[in-house]
């Protein structure tokens, strides 16, 4: 089986095109967001702890978001395989990943990487918003996670490339069509690999 990390800004699809290929390769889909979400409408203990930080637009630091994936990795049934969605994203959660996937004798076999225009992005999140009704979804916020994520994630997305597993992809049109160049661009990727190219 594998394991894949799919990355992208807020808007980009991420949790849309993380269900689809989890689907396509039979594997679980773990996004950190609807676990977070989750925790802040049960008014977990983590919960409460997160909320002030997604309300503001700020990432969840780093132990709190380690320790809530370190636990999900454990899990029966992520050991044949995972598609990862929205985490790690910084340099110090990469290391974290690496060191929570090693214990377990695994590690990535390839990042997907979803790039699209910032005002497609924020035309996407003005219609979620309006769709879902969701508190964390205002266009400062918005703006906010958008100036996170170009200037913290990109630093993970330089990483991955570094390591040779980086596949980028257009997300920028429609999400059938950005599915299937995912999925062609997964399957040409781990084939070359495979193949020694």
């Amino acid at each position: 089986m594998i394991r894949l990390l799919i990355i992208g800004p807020p808007g980009s699809g991420k949790g849309t095109q993380a269900e689809q290929l989890a689907r396509h390769f039979g594997i679980p889909a773990v996004s950190t967001g609807e676990i977070f979400r989750s925790n802040v409408s049960e008014e977990t203990e983590l919960g409460n702890q997160a909320a002030s930080y997604l309300d503001g637009g700020d990432f969840v630091p780093d132990h709190l978001t380690n320790a809530l994936v370190r636990d999900r990795l454990v899990d029966s049934d992520l050991q044949e395989g995972f598609l990862l969605d929205g985490y790690p994203r910084t340099a110090p959660q990469v290391q974290e990943l690496d060191t929570m996937l090693a214990s377990q004798g695994f590690a990535l076999d390839a990042v997907i990487e979803l790039h699209a225009p910032d005002a497609v992005l924020e035309q996407r999140m003005r219609r979620r918003a309006a769709d879902q009704g969701r508190s964390d979804d205002t266009v400062d916020v918005f703006r906010r996670r958008l100036d996170l994520y170009h200037r913290e994630t990109h630093e993970v997305v330089s990483v991955y490339a570094g390591r040779g597993i980086l596949v980028s992809v257009d997300g920028s049109g429609e999400p059938g069509d950005i599915t299937g160049a995912a999925i062609t661009a997964v399957e040409k990727f781990l084939r070359g690999r495979l193949s020694g190219h």
